[in-house]
């Protein structure tokens, strides 16, 4: 028992850092993409949310931000993006083009990101306001917190898998 509660606080206390060390991946491909950068401007000031410098290697980022229109042709290449990031790692998707596809109805535009990726926070509009970027990444820094991101409750998953596959099998003899 006091086992569990010191890795439950323990994980709560890196979910804490977490929230506030984003680092943002753009993935930028259509006209959001000047909404999403004035997000960075003094007036709306991303720093204060910890998500202010992007980095552009996904080996050293863990929120993947998609702006703007996802074609088919695009989608392996934002696979391979999000699987080469670091865990845990979140994905909001920015603008009604990256949730739904769109007023693109189309055999060459994906229907929303979440056809390739999970994704943890959608924000709606075209283009949508920079002040719904910040509502967002409030609404994403809850769910880091508490750990109910994508990321995060596939590897609780994982973990009670492990757990119970050891459990079912007992205990191994080493000699």
């Amino acid at each position: 028992m006091g086992l569990e509660l010191t890795t439950t606080r323990l994980e709560d206390a890196a979910n804490w850092g977490r929230k506030f060390s984003l680092f943002t991946y753009p993935f930028v491909t259509a006209c959001c993409g000047m909404e999403f950068f004035s997000v960075a401007a003094p007036k709306y000031d991303i720093a204060r949310f910890g998500a202010e410098f992007p980095r552009f290697s996904p080996r050293q980022s863990d929120l993947l931000m998609i702006v703007g229109t996802i074609s088919e042709r695009q989608a392996p290449v934002l696979k391979r993006v999000y699987d080469q990031m670091t865990e845990p790692k979140w994905v909001i998707a920015f603008g009604v083009c990256a949730s739904t596809g769109g007023f693109y109805q189309n055999y060459g535009t994906l229907p929303g990101a979440d056809q390739v990726i999970p994704v943890d926070v959608y924000i709606p509009g075209c283009p949508p306001r920079p002040e719904q970027v910040l509502d967002a990444l409030v609404l994403l820094q809850k769910r880091v917190q508490s750990g109910r991101g994508h990321s995060q409750v596939r590897h609780k998953l994982e973990q009670a898998e492990r757990t119970a596959r050891r459990a079912a099998h007992g205990p191994t003899k080493k000699g």
